[in-house]
């Protein structure tokens, strides 16, 4: 029976919206894989200090350690951790998560080297970070992208678009919440009984700026926090249209999850997201921060029922491919 030590941020209990640690973990756990965690760990210093002993108190336990890699401040728990893993001689799967990742390759290539280099290998799950991280040089890279469960996200058929929407994520300023409210008062214009909301918890005080933009706007917005994940998904019900404004992008789970549950998507063409789905076919996509574009897009939908009905339905389609029966044996061939 192997034995993993998964390094990351297992924040939920703190407010924040859960990431790859929270679903992939317990997905390895159901596999008959033995999972330690860390870190829960709110405060950033005392998170490391976290992962960092970990890693001592298992060395001798685990026969891998999952390394979260993000391209902001994580980026260098990331570091941190992989060098510890090299000094004790583990083996250690740094999995490509930010979407900034090509940026930090080559703001920083000799500690992009010291860790990826040396790793057991690289795991991706976006084509996009791949084809990036070739281009710098690394070929130590495995595609496994992330999953999801469709039956836990009951697919509602609506035979066509309302101009209500909904936006999902954490207000941060790299997913771009402001451009929701540009996008949602243009809309307002002309379908007057337009609606908005806006789930996700704050992050770096985009939602305060967010509220302000809307009482500036006079846009009635509902804002509803961090939601649970069933809590979100009854929500969904109401709105036929998400709206992904993010500036950088990897392969969001989010996106996922609203395709399976039958909303139109209409996202900035960032980072992974062409590689993900493809324009008019699963999805709208427009370039970033592209207000007009966005609009237009959400037009089209709920003036088309027909093209409104058959992106939903290849929507479904695609989301399907990643489920996580299609995706494990991937695991369990890299940790065999």
């Amino acid at each position: 029976m192997k034995h993993l030590l998964y390094i990351g941020n297992k924040l939920s209990g703190h407010g924040v919206t859960p990431t790859t640690i929270e679903t992939l973990g317990p997905l390895l756990e159901r596999e008959g894989y033995i999972v330690f965690y860390t870190s829960s760990q709110k405060n950033k210093l005392l998170r490391l200090m976290a992962m960092l002993y970990s890693v001592f108190r298992y060395c001798k336990a685990i026969d891998y350690v999952l390394i979260d890699t993000y391209s902001t401040i994580n980026f260098w728990y990331a570091l941190a951790t992989s060098q510890l893993c090299r000094l004790l001689r583990l083996k250690y799967i740094p999995i490509l998560h930010g979407g900034n990742l090509p940026d930090r390759l080559k703001k920083n290539p000799i500690v992009s080297r010291m860790i990826f280099d040396h790793s057991y290998c690289n795991v991706s799950p976006s084509l996009y970070l791949m084809e990036q991280f070739r281009e710098h040089g690394f070929f130590n890279l495995e595609y496994i992208p992330n999953s999801i469960e469709t039956e836990n996200y009951p697919f509602q058929v609506r035979e066509k678009a309302a101009p209500n929407l909904l936006w999902v994520r954490s207000f941060a300023t790299i997913y771009n919440p402001i451009m929701a409210l540009e996008v949602f008062y243009k809309l307002k214009q002309i379908y007057p009984n337009a609606t908005l909301c806006m789930v996700g918890p704050e992050k770096d005080g985009s939602l305060a700026k967010a509220q302000q933009k809307a009482t500036a706007l006079n846009l009635d917005v509902h804002f509803t926090g961090k939601l649970s994940k069933s809590d979100w998904i009854s929500l969904s019900s109401n709105y036929s249209i998400f709206i992904n404004t993010t500036h950088f992008d990897n392969m969001p789970i989010s996106i996922l999850e609203v395709m399976s549950l039958g909303l139109a998507v209409v996202s900035t063409a960032v980072g992974g997201i062409p590689f993900l789905l493809e324009h008019k076919k699963e999805a709208l996509l427009i370039p970033d921060n592209d207000v007009d574009k966005m609009v237009e897009g959400i037009i089209e939908l709920i003036e088309n029922p027909v093209f409104f009905v058959e992106i939903t339905s290849k929507a479904r389609t695609k989301a399907a491919q990643f489920e996580w029966q299609s995706v494990k044996p991937k695991w369990i061939t890299i940790l065999k």
